[in-house]
């Protein structure tokens, strides 16, 4: 899917509950020498200011939220009974993500089956791009908090360990769900309240000027009422300031998830975001991962497949997921695919902001909860003719 910005690209194929796969990220770098460095106290006007313009680059830069706790390594490494394999719950690039135990008020190591279950996530000593990310979490995670976020509880910074403390999300990924042969199929309207949470979670974000840059099925947790809540901010990028209309960064993300703009230019914005909801949207639609190596042709690629029944409502029925057996209320249905096919505009000035979408989703929701047709759905944009979107986002292709 393109190259990185003045280095080549390589894909991770490696799959985790917090970190989907297909990884697209610079040349490896070589390992360096991690120590441990005394984190600075901060204060109100340093954090605003750095969230917004600065991500940290070593330890040293990194501010403490008093939000989150410093575990010891032996704390975590009780918490998790000795990072035992039967609590290994996920994998990855960055390393592992094990099922601990800590007490709810002290946060201390508990006994199995008492206190809180959490999630610690482990990173492999010899990646410098995973330290990269870590502090990224750190930073970006300490300081933003939202129902729609997942809560980071704690890090640890020990030695070249690094380390980070989850709340425990027990319906996994939205990946797994939808993907996975052995998962029931997800209803309707639960698809609706996924995609309605989650694009309130990526609205949070940008009113906080924060660009994701990885939104995606597998990066979207669920709570045991399908609440949607995102995780992963290695990735994350404070967004442009000033009189800027973008960032210009190497060109990181996932196959099939980002902005074609992002990866022929490496430039950055809110926008490319919105691009990636309208990717895992259509996922929702249609139950079809974004790549897909057994299908033949044009049908590898979701978008590139799906863009010409978006464009014509009377077709839309064509990409509807057959798990769903019917079971959803056409208008609607629709409607939602409209939204998806806005996102996915090749002209990311003419995407929605997040907060229309947001807004879109929920107007449709009540509609449908009301039985009435939705008011006000975004219309389609006279750019979105079915050549148009085809040729260019053909382009996206690894």
């Amino acid at each position: 899917m393109g190259n990185c910005v003045n280095s080549p690209a390589r894909v991770d194929n490696r799959e985790s509950s917090f970190g989907g796969s297909s990884r697209i990220s610079p040349k490896a770098s070589q390992p360096s020498r991690l120590s441990n460095l005394i984190i600075p106290s901060y204060s109100n006007r340093s954090f605003t200011s750095l969230l917004s313009t600065h991500t940290p680059r070593s330890e040293g830069e990194l501010l403490p939220s008093p939000a989150s706790k410093a575990f010891t390594f032996n704390e975590l490494k009780t918490a998790t009974r000795n990072f035992k394999d039967n609590n290994l719950i996920g994998e990855g690039g960055f390393g592992y993500v094990y099922k601990g135990w800590i007490g709810k008020q002290s946060l201390s190591p508990s006994k199995p089956g008492s206190g809180m279950v959490v999630a610690v996530k482990k990173l492999k000593s010899e990646g410098f791009q995973g330290h990269k990310e870590w502090l990224n979490e750190v930073h970006y995670l300490g300081r933003l908090h939202h129902m729609n976020l997942v809560k980071l509880i704690g890090y640890c910074l020990e030695g070249e360990k690094r380390l980070l403390v989850y709340e425990y999300m027990p319906k996994g990924s939205l990946e797994n769900h939808l993907f996975r042969r052995s998962s029931d199929p997800i209803p309707w309207n639960t698809r609706m309240k996924v995609a309605i949470s989650a694009a309130r979670g990526l609205a949070f974000l940008h009113e906080a000027k924060v660009i994701y840059r990885d939104f995606k099925a597998s990066n979207i947790l669920l709570n045991v009422e399908f609440n949607a809540k995102l995780s992963d901010f290695g990735l994350a990028k404070a967004g442009p300031t000033g009189d800027r209309t973008h960032v210009t960064t190497q060109v990181m993300g996932t196959q099939g998830y980002a902005a074609p703009e992002y990866i022929a230019t490496g430039r950055l914005t809110a926008k490319s975001d919105v691009y990636s909801f309208g990717v895992v949207l259509l996922e929702l639609l249609s139950g079809r991962p974004t790549v897909d190596k057994t299908k033949v042709g044009v049908e590898q690629n979701l978008v590139d497949w799906a863009i010409p029944y978006l464009v014509d409502r009377r077709k839309v029925f064509r990409i509807m997921d057959t798990k769903l057996g019917g079971r959803y209320p056409h208008k609607e249905a629709c409607a939602a695919a409209n939204i998806a096919l806005r996102c996915l505009n090749t002209e990311a000035k003419l995407r929605p902001e997040m907060s229309d979408v947001l807004s879109t989703l929920q107007q449709l929701e009540t509609s449908t909860k009301k039985g009435s047709t939705p008011t006000g759905v975004m219309s389609p944009s006279p750019h979105m003719s079915e050549n148009h979107m085809v040729r260019d986002v053909s382009t996206l292709k690894v």
